[in-house]
């Protein structure tokens, strides 16, 4: 059985947004939580762990709801546009043995042969897994690959039990030969006309004004 995190909830009896700065205040965070056709449940949860679990993508956390035990997913995170502090947490509730879908980061490992760089084209692929045994991302490894390879969705080494919900033929990755750009070339061109004036103008002999008569 895996070890997840687990955090004390408090039942929410007050709600709007006067409620929500309260409990932020005394560091607390707002959630909800959903699913398996339940009524949803209005929960308080404490804000240093949590800003803590959140910092992992698909999180799956062991709640402790006044003395009832729930697993639950981490599904969305509602942070102010400026402050970037957790304002709302969305929760679905999971159960050992059941899948669901979730978006996971692509990470690329590995530099691409010499004088190439890689561009990523997918940040995530869309998976569906066990409830409890989401990856943390799936790696894509560019070790070596040249100019032109490209990886695509049905190629990445996915976890045992894992399928794949993204389009198989996405691009996910591509490595390319960096060209110069417009302006690389138009300031090229401009320093070699330059050179050449310069140039031109240090070849030409100096004009002889003296008289030749005596």
């Amino acid at each position: 059985m895996a070890d997840y995190t687990k955090l004390a909830a408090e039942v929410r009896t007050k709600f709007g947004k006067g409620a929500a700065r309260k409990l932020r205040a005394a560091d607390k965070i707002p959630a909800v939580i959903y699913g398996h056709g339940t009524e949803p449940q209005h929960v308080s949860l404490p804000g240093h762990e949590t800003m803590l679990l959140v910092r992992t993508a698909n999180a799956v956390v062991d709640l402790d709801i006044e003395g009832s035990a729930q697993l639950a997913l981490v599904k969305d995170v509602q942070r102010d546009p400026v402050r970037q502090i957790i304002e709302h947490i969305d929760l679905v509730v999971v159960r050992r043995g059941e899948k669901v879908t979730v978006d996971v980061p692509v990470v690329i490992e590995g530099e691409s042969f010499s004088g190439t760089i890689h561009v990523q084209d997918l940040s995530s692929v869309s998976l569906l897994v066990l409830a409890t045994a989401i990856p943390e991302h799936v790696v894509v490894d560019v070790e070596g690959l040249e100019d032109g390879k490209q990886v695509h969705a049905s190629e990445l080494q996915l976890p045992e039990g894992a399928e794949l919900e993204t389009d198989p033929e996405a691009l996910v990755v591509q490595i390319v030969t960096p060209r110069a750009t417009a302006d690389d070339i138009a300031a090229d061109e401009e320093s070699a006309e330059a050179g050449a004036e310069a140039g031109t103008e240090g070849g030409s002999e100096p004009v002889d004004e003296s008289s030749d008569s005596e």
